[in-house]
């Protein structure tokens, strides 16, 4: 499952950028306010909207009018985002479209869709279309010999038309575009790490096969990888000792009184010290670690200014580890003013942001013909932006 292309309309600043072609690993930058974290939210946007429903996602952001790019209160909002995904074992470049707009003060879903190809010729064909709530799905879409005419139409009235077609649909294997497609947005990652959050003493009890967006299971994780993923967690600890000076070891600890902990072995000392008293550094290298390191991939990560409480010498390691979890099969996007982070990624890799009169566009770095002949005779990504060849992406 692959992200390839992503339009954005009428999304906060975003009033209309397209990414194409987007890498396994995407770095972004742009000054304070051009929109990098608009950018993740809309990911955000999306798995919310799947998990409850597009008002409820767009409540937890200031509701519609909010939402909506300012001048443009009476048009719609859409995200349109091309995938490679797998139906019926054959990979296929699925374009799903939403767009919301107001009917009588309410959100709902104007129209939602998901088409692709289904052979190497022709338009796509839309495998569903639901349009405020009513519409329809393809049942026998992996039944490539019958004509599009022939292919069997379920007929569809959602409960509301603020919910997502595919939340009900993409349950049920019959709809296997839109199964693979929920699948996917369910399990995207976005970032929303707080060190604070994953300190300290935590219930044994929860989820803890993956790392939550904010931290807070990371002693939970850190047990599940230690019992069943042994090999992966001590990779993780090798990691540790390689980046973190002093560090020989973690361990997750169950308390008498049942709940977990994460003590930290210096070499220097004979007992373990709790994570309270390590640096926040420590604790967000662990937590990177694990993350980067599950077993099973998200299909997208979105991190935010991982730099962030690490040294500037960990950032071209830190660079390394997103890309290898990118060719393991997840995909990164990482926002960032490290130059240090930038001088360790390639031309391809890198985005910046630019806002004017109030919008913001998109400029992939390869397509700058300066940066690219600069590239090509040895300089590096971070020394070029620090010096304002990223036009428009650094404050006045």
């Amino acid at each position: 499952m692959e992200l390839k292309s992503l339009r954005i309309k009428n999304y906060k600043a975003l009033q209309d950028i397209v990414l194409t072609k987007i890498p396994k690993f995407l770095v972004v930058v742009g000054a304070n306010g051009t929109g990098k974290s608009t950018l993740f939210d809309v990911f955000g946007f999306l798995r919310d909207a799947l998990s409850g429903n597009v008002r409820q996602a767009l409540d937890a952001r200031g509701r519609f009018p909010e939402v909506v790019t300012r001048g443009h209160e009476r048009e719609s909002i859409l995200v349109e985002l091309q995938v490679r995904l797998p139906i019926a074992g054959t990979p296929r470049l699925v374009t799903y479209g939403l767009e919301i707009g107001q009917q009588l003060g309410r959100p709902i879903v104007i129209h939602e869709y998901l088409r692709y190809k289904r052979g190497r010729y022709g338009a796509p064909y839309y495998f569903l279309d639901f349009k405020k709530g009513k519409g329809y799905a393809i049942t026998n879409e992996e039944d490539f010999r019958k004509k599009d005419e022939d292919l069997d139409r379920e007929e569809q009235q959602l409960e509301s038309p603020d919910i997502l077609a595919i939340k009900g649909l993409g349950q049920f294997q019959r709809f296997k575009a839109a199964n693979a497609l929920r699948q996917m947005l369910e399990n995207w990652h976005v970032s929303d790490f707080h060190i604070s959050a994953a300190r300290g003493r935590k219930d044994a009890a929860g989820p803890a096969e993956h790392l939550s967006p904010t931290g807070d299971n990371l002693p939970r994780v850190a047990q599940y990888f230690y019992e069943n993923h042994r090999s992966t967690f001590d990779s993780i600890l090798k990691r540790m000792q390689e980046r973190v000076p002093g560090i020989d070891g973690v361990e997750p600890e169950l308390t008498q009184d049942g709940f977990l902990t994460l003590r930290f072995r210096d070499g220097t000392f004979k007992t373990p010290f709790l994570d309270r008293y390590v640096s926040d550094g420590t604790i967000k290298m662990f937590a990177y670690l694990v993350l980067l390191h599950d077993p099973r991939p998200h299909p997208l990560l979105c991190i935010e200014e991982p730099e962030n409480q690490l040294y500037p010498t960990l950032m071209a390691e830190l660079a390394e580890e997103f890309r290898g979890y990118a060719i393991r099969g997840g995909q990164v996007m990482v926002s960032t003013h490290s130059p240090d982070l930038l001088n360790a990624i390639q031309l391809e890799e890198a985005y910046w942001l630019v806002k004017e009169n109030g919008v913001s566009r998109v400029v992939a770095a390869k397509d700058d013909e300066q940066i690219r002949k600069y590239m090509e005779s040895g300089d590096k990504m971070g020394y070029l932006w620090k010096q304002g060849f990223f036009r428009g992406a650094n404050p006045l």
